[in-house]
């Protein structure tokens, strides 16, 4: 963690400590340098946690601060269980670090309901004005996402943040770049992009009455939900939700190496790898088989011109801020990140870290879509990232970069063939027909 966030929240947090340092000292030289990190490990939870985790926090801290009012000895217990957090998380830290990972194998799905879904995911009749379906912004050709900086949102209005890959998403743990989405509840999240305003901006009702009079995607529904299951709002949801468990990215070189296959990867990769896990330590925010820590950490990135400059855009991020209960919201003019779902402002300007998967096809990249190409990525990390962020520069040299690059390119596999199914005919029925 960077000192200045490292402050930030020690100072949030002191107050629930009371003089807990004064009990440091009955401690020997070299243990209180693992009570220290035990202090770090609390604090780093508290500032790159979930909510929950906040709490959990908190809890351990009250517990300290209750023991430090308490007797001497007391007061040592309350430091020995920080030397003990210090020796586990260092422990662990050197026992596991966190290194990439091969995709695990398919989700389990139910093919019928998948198949139902494909088709929901292209049909254009589930936003409000029937011009707009969800591979609008996820195109199979461009790694499903849109190939834009910032998303084109729906009809009318502009969006200030870009559009991510749906590939594996199943694998997320925290959806969009604020994290305000749970990763595990897909067809939660479908719902959210189909029915707001900036999005999709459709209706429930709305949209399963149109699906109830397209008979192609009836003979879809039945075969998938029963003979006598009518068009449902949640079902459209599940159904969405169902198909992107379908997208996982295709298997490469790199994921057959990470399960201990004999793959032979070329000399830039394994450079690449072992910087990777090494020199450039990327894997502290890159690991798992998506290359993501699933949590939110702030780079320093540069708002985009275009979210100020352009109206539509402008107007998107405030209403982003107003509907997040975001205070004074009318006075934010910067994407804030997962600020708007805790309130804190240790979170302010953090973003979510992205899949390192099929990068070739995905850009441009960041949050913001302000970095073109990956070789302006590597050398946005090597340079330490931008003012305020918690990076430090990495000082590559340029055979180090190239091979960051190389590993990062053989992430990347031809994009499968996604073809969107036929457009259906619709006409709508006079009242009280189907």
């Amino acid at each position: 963690m960077k000192h200045a966030v490292l402050v930030t929240a020690t100072a949030r947090l002191w107050p629930r400590l009371g003089g807990l340092a004064r009990a440091w000292r009955g401690l020997a030289p070299p243990c209180r340098l693992f009570a220290w990190r035990g202090f770090v490990a609390l604090i780093d939870d508290f500032a790159s946690g979930s909510i929950t985790r906040r709490w959990q926090t908190l809890g351990v801290l009250e517990w300290i601060k209750v023991r430090w009012a308490e007797p001497t000895q007391r007061r040592r217990r309350a430091a020995l269980l920080l030397l003990v957090l210090g020796l586990a998380q260092n422990k662990l830290a050197s026992a596991n670090p966190p290194a990439l990972e091969a995709l695990p194998p398919p989700a389990q799905i139910q093919p019928a309901l998948a198949e139902l879904g494909r088709h929901l995911f292209f049909e254009p009749r589930l936003s409000g004005d029937g011009s707009r379906s969800c591979a609008s912004c996820h195109v199979p050709e461009l790694g499903f996402a849109d190939g834009l900086a910032l998303a084109r949102g729906y009809n009318g209005t502009e969006y200030f943040r870009n559009a991510p890959s749906l590939l594996s998403v199943r694998l997320k743990r925290r959806l969009t770049w604020d994290g305000r989405l749970d990763g595990g509840d897909l067809a939660t999240a479908v719902r959210d992009m189909v029915t707001e305003a900036h999005f999709m901006n459709a209706d429930a009702r709305l949209i399963q009455e149109r699906v109830r009079q397209i008979p192609g995607l009836m003979v879809l529904w039945r075969k998938a939900l029963g003979p006598s299951s009518e068009p449902y709002g949640p079902q459209i949801f599940n159904a969405i939700a169902e198909y992107l468990k379908t997208l996982d990215a295709p298997d490469t070189a790199l994921d057959r190496h990470l399960r201990g296959e004999p793959v032979r990867l070329p000399p830039m990769v394994q450079e690449g790898l072992a910087l990777f896990h090494g020199k450039a330590a990327c894997n502290r925010c890159h690991s798992g088989p998506l290359g993501s820590d699933g949590k939110a950490h702030r780079l320093g990135l540069s708002e985009h011109p275009a979210v100020l400059a352009e109206p539509l855009r402008s107007i998107s991020l405030l209403r982003h801020h107003a509907t997040m209960g975001v205070p004074n919201y009318m006075h934010e003019r910067k994407d804030l990140g997962a600020y708007v779902l805790s309130k804190s402002e240790l979170d302010r300007g953090r973003f979510h870290t992205p899949s390192l998967r099929m990068l070739v096809h995905t850009g441009p990249y960041m949050h913001n879509g302000l970095l073109a190409t990956l070789e302006e990525v590597v050398a946005f990390y090597d340079a330490g990232g931008g003012p305020g962020g918690d990076l430090a520069p990495l000082h590559l040299s340029a055979r180090e970069r190239a091979a960051l690059l190389a590993l990062l390119r053989a992430w990347s596999a031809p994009l499968p063939l996604v073809a969107a199914p036929p457009a259906y005919d619709y006409a709508v029925l006079p009242a009280g027909q189907r």
